[in-house]
């Protein structure tokens, strides 16, 4: 089986690298992901850990938003770790993930909610991406709330009045840059009205322009409607279909393998990058 999402605690998820990894054998999955949001920081540790029956892709979550303000994320797979353009891309997020941060903080303070920059911050690992996971990671903590899931229905959802935006390549900006390092780009939960507004049908073709490689159609979060869509612009465009898990760890109710991609959709998706990078032992 093969999940071409999941995440660490080098971002929102709550699993090392390494357990993430043994967890994925104990799943009975041959290959997996791993795709922290804008980093590569878990990388090494996943292949200092990467044992014989396991095979490794590399790649990261990368944020993105449309000129009207839609939050698309984008997978960047098989990818050069050495090409400045896009780790600078990826530094730029993280840093101004810090500033939104602040933002938010000051607003809960503001509504009465006794939280800090620091005690959020204390929730990440060495590395990790700073995000709302973590601030949510302290409220609970200070005992406001039991669950992410609650803590992001009650206060950080997008429509919250808690809200803020943040620097984000537009989805075609991130493409480019993906394809330009020699990664495949496939479009992470596109259909996810959960998450807030979706993009249209009619946004992939400016996406395919752009290079997009595949579609991650098989996702908890899609509708058996929404996913029909997704596999015929996939056909449309021929571009792969994926499916994966999106994991977690305990951050949220998805599941190792959950949704998986089948081979022969990640042979095309793999053949589209310009080297053969997946890890093996």
């Amino acid at each position: 089986m093969i999940d071409l999402h999941t995440h660490s605690n080098f971002s929102d998820g709550t699993d090392t690298p390494t357990l993430l990894l043994n967890k994925a054998m104990a799943n009975g999955l041959t290959t997996i992901a791993l795709t922290d949001h804008d980093t590569v920081a878990g990388w090494q540790e996943a292949m200092d850990h990467l044992r014989p029956g396991l095979a490794l892709v590399l790649g990261s979550e990368i944020s993105c938003q449309t000129s009207d303000g839609i939050s698309v994320h984008m997978l960047g797979l098989l990818f050069d770790q050495e090409n400045e353009a896009l780790m600078n891309a990826m530094e730029q997020t993280r840093e101004n993930r810090i500033g939104r941060m602040h933002k938010i903080v000051a607003r809960l303070n503001k509504a009465g909610y006794e939280i800090t920059i620091g005690e959020v911050e204390a929730q990440l690992s060495d590395g990790a991406t700073l995000g709302r996971p973590h601030l949510a990671d302290a409220m609970i903590a200070k005992g406001y709330m039991k669950s992410r899931e609650e803590v992001f229905a009650q206060l950080l959802h997008n429509d919250s009045p808690f809200y803020v935006s943040h620097y984000s390549p537009t989805p075609e900006v991130a493409i480019a840059l993906i394809k330009q390092a020699g990664g495949v780009a496939v479009i992470a939960h596109a259909m996810s009205s959960l998450r807030g507004r979706t993009v249209s049908p009619e946004s992939f073709q400016s996406y395919v322009d752009a290079g997009l490689d595949g579609i991650e159609v098989y996702h908890r979060d899609h509708t058996l409607e929404n996913r029909e869509l997704l596999s015929a612009i996939a056909d449309q465009f021929d571009l792969a279909k994926t499916g994966s898990s999106d994991y977690h760890g305990n951050g949220k109710l998805n599941q190792l393998a959950e949704f998986h991609t089948d081979p022969a959709e990640f042979e095309k998706l793999e053949s589209r990058a310009n080297a053969r990078r997946v890890i093996r032992r």
